[in-house]
């Protein structure tokens, strides 16, 4: 029934809001035009790809905001719109312009993920409550939307603490966080571009794994990579060596983990693609869901690229209604995308910096300030 969908972009050229977005909407463009769609992209951010003349049918090259989409979509009148390809720019305005209305009144369908179910990954109160209620373990946390609250959650808790802001990108914000007045401050800072934090207990020295997941409307789901960061907790994931495969889970730890990564794509019904990020004690095997990405990120760049499975291309196949058994495999041009990909190899992404530049702290956390990364391919770790 979908004939003309409108793309969102990542939006400006700043860090964790360009090029690795690039990669999926670009895929995503080519999956829809595959499809004898009519692409109409707005990404203000010529810097890319996917704003290039010969991709999208239409491309607005104007501010990602609910004001400026909003006209564009009362003059193309699209039936469709995809908001998982372009970052957490994306996600957020998507989350608006259904809370506005715009949506519903112009009858433009939300592909793919639910926008009642972006919204409960998104939000870390509501995602705490839904995976206690399939008794999956999370950290104890309390979400906050005021200073005194934040104070007093610490003071629960007890200091250090982890503090996480809401529908955020690039861990911005985030952080490791020792006394009430470095409390203060951080949180203060926060409030001015978020409305809710979650302040949790800091699980030092933990291991962080994340996995890729896809699932088709139907309820098929696949674990397509699985990746370990070489830094425990408190790094953020772009500011991380990362390896794939997992290297340090057991055959049973790994299971037990895939499972609950499926269990949890399936409760929240995603259609297409999303990542989970788990941490795990590595004196006893002990876990905790860290958090849930439910769109293409930086990751899956990477899991594409590592594993041939090109995971924006089918995430896009999938928010049209195709099930995984009805889509071939861009790269094999042979099988179909229902398998999981064997890596029978290891991939090693190690971040760039661009410290000298941009006069960036030198040091790595929970905050993303890496601006590029290489990937290498081989049989072995070293």
């Amino acid at each position: 029934m979908v004939k003309k969908v409108l793309l969102l972009g990542s939006g400006g050229l700043r860090i964790g809001q360009a090029g690795e977005f690039d990669y999926s909407g670009s895929q995503a463009i080519k999956a829809l035009k595959e499809e004898g769609i009519y692409v109409v992209l707005v990404n203000p951010n010529i810097a890319t790809v996917q704003t290039d003349a010969h991709m999208a049918d239409q491309l607005y090259l104007q501010p990602l905001t609910v004001d400026v989409v909003t006209k564009i979509i009362e003059k193309e009148k699209p039936d469709g719109i995809l908001l998982g390809f372009g970052g957490q720019t994306a996600l957020n305005l998507g989350l608006a312009l259904e809370e506005s209305g715009v949506l519903a009144k112009q009858g433009v369908a939300v592909l793919g993920t639910a926008v009642s179910s972006i919204r409960a990954t998104e939000d870390r109160d509501l995602f705490k409550q839904a995976l206690e209620s399939i008794n999956i373990l999370t950290p104890r946390s309390i979400c906050v939307t005021t200073v005194e609250d934040a104070v007093a959650a610490a003071e629960e808790i007890g200091y250090p603490i982890m503090m996480r802001s809401g529908f955020s990108l690039g861990g911005l914000g985030s952080g490791k966080i020792a006394s009430r007045s470095e409390l203060i401050r951080r949180v203060k800072e926060c409030f001015a571009t978020v409305p809710q934090i979650l302040i949790e207990e800091y699980l030092l020295g933990w291991k962080e794994f994340e996995y890729e997941i896809v699932r088709d409307k139907g309820g098929n789901a696949l674990t397509i990579c699985n990746m370990e960061n070489l830094d425990p907790m408190g790094v953020h994931t772009g500011e991380s060596i990362v390896v794939a495969p997992a290297q340090t889970l057991s055959n049973r730890d790994h299971q037990h983990l895939r499972n609950m990564a499926i269990a949890i794509a399936n409760y929240f019904e995603i259609v297409g693609e999303c990542n989970i990020q788990f941490a795990v004690n590595p004196a006893n095997g002990d876990y905790r869901v860290i958090e849930m990405n439910a769109r293409l990120s930086r990751s899956s760049a990477l899991a594409s690229k590592a594993t041939g499975y090109p995971l924006a291309f089918v995430a896009a196949k999938l928010g049209l209604g195709h099930l995984l058994h009805e889509i071939k495999n861009s790269v094999t041009q042979q099988t179909c995308a229902f398998f999981e990909p064997a890596l029978d190899y290891i991939v090693v992404k190690i971040p760039r910096w661009d410290t000298h530049k941009l006069k960036a702290e030198r040091k790595i956390g929970t905050e993303m300030k890496s601006v590029g990364e290489v990937m290498s391919i081989d049989r072995s770790f070293p």
